[in-house]
């Protein structure tokens, strides 16, 4: 029990670390772009439309949504943490967004923290993720941790974290991926609800998401390179002088976002798909969309706002909401779905 007391305090710790580097610290990719500044609309100077009548609304996994956004995991196991999700959740319920929340490992290793996830009297209507950690399956956990992880959220689907470059620069990170395709597809079979395969900033290549799909995945989120650094964020956590380099090494490590979705979108037409890693407004939320993403996920953004007051966040969901408007009005396009098919994005010379 002393043990598992430890390793809990251990991951409460990260969690603040966490949160600290990303909101006072430089890490972000340094060199690599998220991809997506490679690509514009053609504008459309006569829309025919009224931009009031614009519609935004989507649905994904079966529950509505009033924007393509998700509010993407981030953080839990801390009293800050708490405040930030509760913030987030409430928002969330506002504007109609999909929310996720940061890995729950901290709560299944300590239910006391587990209130600073639990969100959704908070959200009742909103599509929310629970969210583990893939490699925890070579690290004692299975079934029952993610069923505690959904019902300790009442969560609509489980997201499962790729990671891992962030475990390589991790001091102590769980570095084991043997046999995990097989686990997640067991997992897969015997979850009441459905899964969603993330990575953290560093890519899912259309090779692996076919195999993850095969698995029975129901969902998947690219997570791509140009936001976020977890190398660098790792980096800067280390003490050892060799993590720190290790993390410094990597720190642009990884595929693109842009890529990521058109590389899976055409291995895969119809899966539900989510792009994020460095999207930060609603152009690159319209152009993800317009390369075959169904919602795009932001961290950072939501993050900052959150950390600043609820009225920050609710400016921010605001903005997002009528940049978005303003990418399908300014292309003549009236729904998302017309925006998909439109072919209005050209990737530049």
């Amino acid at each position: 029990m002393d043990l598992q007391l430890n390793s809990a305090k251990e991951t409460q710790s990260r969690k603040a670390d966490h949160l600290r580097i990303c909101l006072e610290e430089s890490v972000q990719f340094q060199q690599t772009t998220n991809g997506l500044e490679r690509y514009r609309f053609t504008h459309c100077c006569l829309p025919e439309l009224d931009w009031n009548e614009v519609d935004i609304s989507t649905s994904f996994l079966g529950k509505q949504l009033g924007a393509p956004l998700l509010i993407s995991s981030m953080t839990g196991g801390t009293e800050f943490a708490g405040i930030i999700n509760q913030r987030l959740a409430k928002v969330a319920q506002k504007y109609k967004l999909a929310m996720g929340v940061g890995s729950q490992r901290v709560a299944v290793e300590n239910p006391d923290v587990g209130g600073t996830f639990a969100v959704r009297s908070l959200a009742p209507d909103i599509l929310l993720f629970a969210n583990l950690g893939a490699v925890q399956l070579n690290y004692q956990y299975g079934l029952d941790q993610c069923l505690r992880a959904i019902d300790l959220l009442q969560a609509d689907a489980l997201i499962l974290h790729l990671n891992p470059l962030q475990e390589s620069v991790q001091t102590k990170g769980d570095k084991n991926f043997r046999g995990l395709l097989d686990k997640i597809a067991i997992l897969c079979s015997k979850l009441p609800v459905p899964v969603i395969a993330k990575e953290v900033g560093n890519g899912i290549s259309a090779t692996i998401a076919q195999k993850l799909i095969a698995a029975g995945v129901a969902a998947i989120d690219v997570a791509g390179a140009g936001g976020t650094s977890w190398a660098k964020v790792e980096s800067e956590r280390a003490k050892d002088p060799m993590q720190r380099r290790l993390g410094a090494t990597f720190t642009d490590w990884g595929i693109p976002t842009a890529e990521c979705i058109a590389n899976v979108r055409a291995i895969a037409p119809d899966i539900p798909l989510i792009a994020s890693g460095g999207l930060r407004n609603g152009l690159d939320v319209g152009k993800a969309i317009a390369l075959g993403a169904d919602i795009a996920g932001l961290a950072l953004p939501f993050l900052q706002a959150a950390a600043e007051s609820e009225a920050a966040l609710d400016a921010l969901a605001e903005v997002l909401v009528a940049e978005i408007t303003t990418v399908l009005f300014c292309t003549g396009n009236g729904t998302l779905s017309d925006l998909k098919h439109s072919g209005a994005l050209q990737k530049l010379a």
